[in-house]
């Protein structure tokens, strides 16, 4: 079969910027193969990048959101050294001895930054008074706060799902996230936010 998948090493700047907080998950695109009508029975998971911890943590948690919808899933970590992950024959043939009928690949495509300018506020206080003259002859004190910068940045994440009985594309996402701040926890639900739009298009079923 020829293989189209395509691998790249950007994932390592998602997680890490994963690790480092986001904010809410804005889907950019979808498209599913309107002649697929099945659902994934077991699923292997391929998270682009060259570095070997990040790759687990994303398939692992993958993994567990897809178990948890009762769609079996397989890290590929787990079968496929991170030396062989480039490997789509290798990869092909641990999917025909596992089961697995479907493949997702995530990777990122691109980052973008943002930079915001916060102008300068003056705001007002009365003065401080204990008896009433003062109160009478009140005044108030200014409050000056300076302008600042702030950058925000935004991961541009693609997620495919392709058919292992002839590996064509059958659901494809395009998705932009916000990071800013380290939260690991925030993993959990970017990855669950990809579900969920599976769920919307009919590729997995509801819980």
């Amino acid at each position: 079969m020829t293989r189209i998948w395509r691998f790249s090493a950007g994932l390592l700047v998602l997680v890490t910027a994963l690790l480092s907080g986001c904010s809410a998950t804005q889907v950019k695109s979808v498209w599913k193969e309107p002649s697929y009508l099945g659902q994934p029975q077991r699923v292997m998971v391929v998270a682009v990048t060259r570095e070997p911890i990040n790759r687990r943590i994303f398939e692992d948690e993958f993994v567990l959101q897809f178990k948890a919808r009762g769609t079996d899933a397989i890290a590929s970590y787990t079968v496929l050294p991170d030396r062989s992950q480039n490997d789509q024959a290798a990869i092909a043939k641990l999917m025909e001895q596992l089961g697995a009928d479907t493949l997702l690949i995530s990777r990122l495509v691109s980052k973008r930054s943002v930079r915001v300018y916060y102008p300068a506020t003056v705001t007002y206080r009365p003065r401080h008074y204990l008896q009433w003259p003062d109160y009478y002859r009140h005044g108030y004190d200014t409050i000056d706060t300076q302008g600042y910068m702030t950058k925000y940045e935004y991961a541009l994440m693609e997620t495919n799902l392709y058919d292992a009985r002839n590996d064509n594309l059958i659901w494809a996402t395009t998705t932009e996230t916000g990071v800013n701040n380290f939260n690991q926890t925030l993993i959990k639900p970017y990855i669950g936010t990809i579900l969920n739009i599976m769920v919307e298009h009919g590729i997995l079923r509801k819980k």
